[in-house]
């Protein structure tokens, strides 16, 4: 999984491309933890992930939950697999999907 980080003032994008599983959560929930702090508007593109487990959206729903207190959240860039996954798991319901 690769992570890239565009921070622009109070604004975050991180795009994210690969495999989201239990091996490279813990890599974006650093990146989350290390980079939340005075976003108020973060941008999820993850039109480049090809696979996300329980554990990636384990880290989703933390950041959303951080970000319901300080901000906006949106995810973009989501393909018809994943999105899918985010409708069988109800996400699409707690996220803010584009």
């Amino acid at each position: 999984m690769n992570i890239n980080k565009n921070k622009n003032g109070d604004k975050l994008e991180i795009a994210v491309d690969g495999r989201l599983d239990t091996t490279t959560a813990p890599q974006l929930e650093t990146e989350f933890k290390q980079s939340l702090d005075g976003v108020s508007d973060l941008v999820i593109d993850i039109s480049g992930l090809e696979y996300i487990s329980s554990a990636g959206l384990r880290v989703l729903l933390s950041a959303q939950k951080v970000m319901n207190k300080q901000g906006n959240m949106v995810v973009k860039g989501v393909n018809e697999a994943i999105m899918e996954i985010f409708e069988v798991t109800g996400f699409v319901d707690l996220l803010n999907i584009e």
